[in-house]
């Protein structure tokens, strides 16, 4: 009796998984369900290459089953041609005679790689859903921040007035690596942005764009864009390349709201969510708005990126190290138009102290908005 005894609920997620992946790759799955999605990709080398080879599949069958269609179109058509004949049998049944061995054989194939496939995807649905409520919070915080400001806007009083301009959604956090007007940020802080402005503390505005993105380490490198933009000057950190120690004390600076925010704390382990040893974790408060910021230890060198928090358990924050910065830096070249970038070689912070250190890094931190 068919399905055995169990089966049949087994089959049933089996095929909403296939449904999950059929939706991603088709572009259907809803912003929140996509953006985690893309988490465990960055997370998950082998989801990620599950997912590429079932991709693939999907891209052969159709190129099949196109190929079959044209098949089918030249049969019909040189049927057509021929001289009628009252014992001349139906185009399928003439299809089926001359192909049927080789059409039993690729639908065979192609059935035991779909029900392989099903079967690989029921074995990751788990930590999909595991992560997908860990790390949604952050986003959906992003969105609520969103929504605010355009429900605010549309309330406004509906009288003829000249129209102001389009609002800001406040994303993220960004600082610049180098003096020529090369900053980062969190790819995930300007994803489907049309425009992007930063701004620091000091009040100045730099137009931006995005000139290059790495969304397995969700990063992003911005350029400044502005006609009146000169220089950010000589930067005050250098990007330590050794791996931090466990326990040693790491500040950030960033933009949870308008105005700029210190957090201080230490490096609580030197992997990150599920053991990514492409992040550290830190003990440091955050909120949405701090992603996309710079982490520094106690001597005021770079080594990391603020990435995100882990939902559900305070002062859990995560960072991607500082190694895996210079090296998307140093592929820019070879991936991009972008020239090589000439990065600051002095730490004009070491030695300070903690106010001292904060007023020199406060110009080169800036809040990114993003106009959708």
């Amino acid at each position: 009796m068919w399905p055995p005894k169990g089966r049949e609920k087994t089959t049933m997620l089996e095929y909403r998984a296939y449904e999950q992946i059929e939706s991603y790759l088709n572009g259907n799955m809803a912003a929140e369900d996509k953006a985690a999605f893309k988490a465990l990709l960055r997370s998950d080398a082998h989801l990620a290459e599950q997912v590429r080879e079932h991709q693939q599949l999907l891209q052969a069958m159709q190129a099949y089953g196109q190929r079959q269609n044209l098949r089918d179109k030249l049969n019909i058509f040189h049927e057509e041609m021929q001289p009628a004949a009252p014992a001349t049998p139906p185009a399928w049944q003439v299809l089926w005679t001359r192909h049927k061995q080789t059409l039993a054989v690729a639908a065979t194939v192609s059935l035991f790689s779909v029900f392989g496939t099903l079967l690989s995807v029921q074995q990751l649905k788990a930590p999909v859903q595991q992560q997908t409520v860990r790390y949604i919070e952050l986003r959906r915080e992003v969105e609520r921040l969103k929504k605010t400001q355009t429900a605010i806007i549309n309330g406004i009083n509906d009288a003829p007035k000249p129209v102001p301009p389009k609002p800001a959604a406040f994303a993220g956090t960004g600082f610049a690596i180098s003096a020529d007007g090369y900053l980062v940020t969190s790819s995930h802080v300007v994803e489907g942005a049309d425009s992007i402005m930063i701004e620091n503390k000091a009040g100045l505005k730099y137009k931006a764009t995005e000139v290059y993105r790495d969304e397995i380490h969700d990063l992003s490198i911005l350029k400044v864009t502005d006609p009146a933009f000169q220089s950010f000057g000589r930067l005050p950190y250098t990007f330590k390349t050794a791996e931090s120690d466990l326990g040693e004390k790491v500040f950030t600076l960033g933009y949870p709201r308008e105005d700029i925010v210190f957090g201080e704390g230490s490096l609580s382990s030197t992997t990150g969510f599920e053991n990514d040893s492409t992040a550290y974790q830190v003990s440091i408060p955050l909120n949405p708005g701090n992603s996309g910021g710079p982490l520094l230890d106690d001597k005021g060198n770079l080594i990391g990126v603020i990435s995100g928090k882990q939902a559900g358990q305070e002062g859990a924050a995560f960072a991607i190290k500082s190694a895996y910065l210079l090296q998307l830096i140093n592929e820019l070249p070879a991936t991009s138009d972008v020239a090589p970038l000439s990065l600051p070689k002095n730490n004009a912070l070491s030695g300070q102290n903690r106010p001292q250190q904060l007023k020199k890094l406060k110009d080169y931190i800036f809040v990114v908005k993003v106009y959708n």
